[in-house]
């Protein structure tokens, strides 16, 4: 190509083989069943990077964690190393974080506010944007490398946002990220919506590593079949005190879990939602009322009622975790006031984070003061599932993990619900409801996980001209 460049670069080039061809998806993605290949396969899971993290839109961070110009945060698109930063111009950006000229990893912080970064290696220095700022001695060059577009670093081509939350995409075939997300809009606004003037602020995480693949993950993300037995001791414990007047956290699904009124959706596209707000009050007061007890947290429940009287309800619903899973194929999570990303490492490596969230006071309305307290009361809150939830789930996925090494004992079963009549609907608008312990999503979700893997996406690589 010289040393001219154009602004879209196919990345054809760099596959290693025909993927979609070189294994009979048919034979390993049943109706019912998938084969364990799925989750223990090496080869898989490189197609994976290519077909899925790279054929169709993932999650990569929230514009809260970059709210101003020259901010910037670390992050990933399957395996490819990231800087998603805010340039000069306000524009969001996913650079592929590797330098241009060797390779090696250009920025080594998770965060920070920068205009430029320098290599560690030889110092070539990058705008934000990614354009080649300049090179040590050029004159060793026989044209100055920061004068030739190839150099300037590449970036996802496609980087588009939904109400603050930013995907990314190779594909250049691909929707729009509002025509990808389609359905499963409604319950993303309705997470959001709750909140003063519909938004919420990224803090800090809980991360997990885990043993084993990420689809494990995907699989339990919306699974309501587990809670009883898988999460025994967080129930017991959200329910400690004998004196409580209401049933804490997830004891709804103590008593016949298939009758309540909750429900499992299947969105299209790998999105699916799992809906436990029928099981509650519809009354201010009526999330909050759930929340188990927490340190110091009835001292602020009291400040605020003796303060605001019935009206701090509605505050304090403002910190209670909302009883819904919103999950968007193939990373992203929103559960309880919770961004869950799921980030593979290998076939049998995963990290799980857990993004705690915050309100704002968007239109003035609720002070300084109150603003804190909600804001505390919603950190405490959401202590409790990653630190005793998600470790029962983890030890499930490496557990799993173990289990598929019985490589004679070739099928995992999805078929919970499968043949019943009546209780599977698809709805008018395409959509599929069932119980929320069926595990209809997976069949779901699955056939569109063999859609991209079958496929041959055009991906694309970006550099400024």
């Amino acid at each position: 190509m010289g040393t001219t460049m154009t602004q879209i670069e196919s990345a054809q080039a760099a596959r290693l083989g025909n993927f979609g061809g070189a294994f009979d998806w048919d034979h390993l993605v049943q109706e019912d069943r998938v084969h364990q290949r799925l989750y223990t396969d090496a080869a898989i899971f490189d197609a994976e990077m290519r077909n899925v993290f790279g054929g169709t839109w993932v999650y990569l961070a929230h514009e809260s964690q970059i709210p101003d110009v020259d901010d910037y945060i670390t992050a990933k698109l399957g395996l490819r190393p990231l800087i998603m930063t805010r340039d000069g111009d306000g524009i969001i950006r996913a650079l592929y974080n590797r330098c241009s000229h060797r390779g090696t990893t250009l920025c080594r912080f998770e965060k920070g506010n920068k205009r430029s970064f320098q290599c560690p290696y030889h110092g070539w220095n990058f705008l934000n944007n990614g354009q080649l700022r300049g090179v040590p001695w050029a004159d060793g060059y026989g044209q100055n490398p920061a004068k030739d577009p190839k150099f300037n670093l590449a970036q996802v081509p496609r980087v588009e946002s939904y109400r603050g939350f930013i995907f990314g995409t190779l594909n250049a075939d691909a929707a729009s990220i509002g025509d990808h997300l389609g359905p499963i809009r409604k319950p993303i606004d309705e997470w959001l919506d709750r909140n003063p003037g519909g938004k919420v602020v990224v803090c800090e995480a809980n991360r997990i590593k885990y043993k084993g693949n990420w689809k494990l993950a995907y699989d339990n993300s919306g699974d309501g079949y587990h809670v009883l037995y898988s999460h025994r001791s967080l129930l017991e414990t959200e329910n400690r005190f004998a004196d409580e007047t209401a049933e804490k956290g997830m004891s709804y699904y103590k008593v016949a879990p298939d009758e309540q009124p909750m429900y499992m959706q299947y969105m299209g596209n790998g999105h699916h939602f799992k809906d436990k707000r029928p099981n509650l009050q519809p009354r201010n007061g009526g999330l909050w009322s759930i929340e188990s007890l927490h340190p110091g947290m009835e001292h602020v429940a009291h400040k605020l009622r003796t303060r605001f009287g019935d009206g701090a309800e509605a505050l304090l619903d403002l910190a209670g975790s909302e009883p819904v899973n919103i999950n968007v194929f193939p990373n992203l999570s929103l559960l309880g006031n919770h961004i869950q990303v799921f980030q593979p490492l290998s076939f049998e490596e995963t990290d799980t984070i857990w993004y705690g969230t915050k309100i704002e006071d968007v239109d003035g309305t609720i002070g300084e003061e109150v603003l804190n307290d909600i804001n505390t009361l919603r950190m405490r809150t959401q202590e409790g599932f990653p630190n005793f939830g998600e470790v029962d789930d983890v030890t499930n996925f490496e557990q799993i993990q173990r289990g598929l090494r019985c490589q004679e004992d070739e099928w995992i079963y999805m078929n919970r619900g499968l043949g019943i009549p009546g209780r599977i609907r698809t709805l008018e608008d395409g959509t599929i409801k069932a119980p929320a312990t069926d595990e209809m999503f997976m069949r779901e979700y699955i056939k569109e996980w063999k859609r991209l893997m079958k496929a041959e996406p055009a991906l694309t690589i970006r550099r400024e001209p």
